[in-house]
């Protein structure tokens, strides 16, 4: 008998119908005190050799409609190696058809990193003896939002991710940095611990990434626009981070991002900031040449037009860390879809993709070292 269930971390799905497995009817959950909604994640047991039409009903009414088009589910029977599967969309339904070859599958938007996964991902760092591991504070439904500090030179640089947890593609890519800053024999590594200070959030929503939500924490805040004024009651979250930023400075912030609709890896910046200058911006346009050369899977022809001067929104990251430092600040984006400009179709953007790309971005913060300054 087919069985579909999202009681888990980080699951999301609702039943409608699933008398037949060639007509199974569902529909993704709201994020709670909030009417956004995209991600799904959930299993379906009894499934071996059967082929299943999975249709999710209210596709088209999510927040990014446009992210089903030329988009393709991931599927996985060991929950470590996610394959893309045939997917559909026809301006209403997403329709997911697959043939499991075992008993039990799971389907999510993007391969899932649980907070289970932060939380080996946070003992590891700590047992290698590299980074120091802290408590910031709690969120909203008591869980522990962690900080992991690498190195002790004068630059300090900070990397944040899973403000909006369904950018599951995030937690991979926070495994992909840490695990190379742990790394004894990585010379880049190591040249940058001994030149920067490296201050790591890998999940700054984990009441959101348990709960399955896709852009809010356990509140209905979107803590990317909560930078502004952040509270103990809405986002404590973003409260605690900007204490601590407040305490060690920023020289450069890096927040890893996913977009729905956009095919390519690319960043957003600073550029709509108050009374930004020349000197201001050329840290942000140089990381993004370096990081271009880097690896084929960056690029800098597609992205989020750029805020004219003084128009940029000071309650996101990039724009409240840019304009309160005087810093480089800056969101990198990656895709749930396929990088257009360097597909590889049979895994599309992966989890395996999302850490190399981490790799990189760490080899061009250290190619820069001097030009990581506050004040520009």
């Amino acid at each position: 008998m087919i069985h579909i269930s999202s009681q888990f971390d980080s699951g999301n799905i609702e039943i409608v119908a699933a008398d037949s497995a060639d007509a199974i009817r569902l529909r993704i959950a709201k994020d709670g005190a909030a009417d956004f909604f995209q991600w799904f994640h959930f299993r379906v047991s009894g499934a071996k050799g059967v082929p299943l039409t999975l249709a999710i009903e209210n596709a088209g009414a999510a927040s990014y409609p446009k992210g089903w088009e030329d988009y393709r589910a991931v599927a996985s029977t060991d929950r470590q190696h996610w394959g893309r599967v045939e997917t559909e969309y026809d301006g209403t339904t997403l329709t997911i058809r697959h043939t499991p070859g075992a008993d039990v599958v799971w389907f999510a938007y993007f391969a899932p990193y649980s907070l289970e996964r932060h939380e080996d991902l946070m003992a590891r760092a700590q047992a290698r003896g590299v980074a120091r591991a802290e408590r910031l504070g709690a969120t909203l439904d008591g869980r522990d939002l962690d900080l992991l500090t690498f190195g002790s030179g004068p630059k300090p640089l900070w990397v944040i991710a899973r403000q909006h947890p369904g950018e599951s593609m995030c937690g991979w890519f926070m495994e992909g940095l840490v695990d190379r800053l742990l790394d004894p024999y990585d010379p880049v590594s190591r040249a940058l611990m001994a030149q920067a200070t490296l201050h790591v959030v890998p999940n700054m929503n984990p009441d959101g990434v348990f709960r399955g939500h896709l852009r809010t924490n356990a509140g209905g805040a979107n803590l990317n626009r909560e930078w502004r004024e952040p509270s103990l009651e809405r986002s404590p979250e973003v409260f605690h981070v900007v204490q601590r930023m407040q305490a060690t400075g920023v020289a450069m912030c890096l927040d890893a991002h996913g977009d729905e609709a956009l095919p390519y890896n690319f960043i957003a910046g600073y550029e709509g900031v108050p009374d930004v200058t020349e000197a201001h911006l050329a840290p942000l346009a140089r990381y993004k040449t370096e990081l271009s050369r880097l690896t084929p899977d960056f690029q800098v022809e597609h992205g989020y037009p750029k805020p004219a001067p003084g128009q940029g929104n000071l309650t996101t990251s990039t724009g409240h860390i840019a304009n309160t430092f005087r810093c480089a600040a800056m969101t990198l984006e990656m895709p749930f879809k396929d990088t257009a400009n360097n597909p590889m179709p049979e895994v599309g953007w992966s989890p395996q993709r999302s850490a190399k790309l981490a790799g990189h971005c760490l080899e061009a913060m250290l190619v820069m070292i001097d030009d990581w300054e506050a004040g520009l």
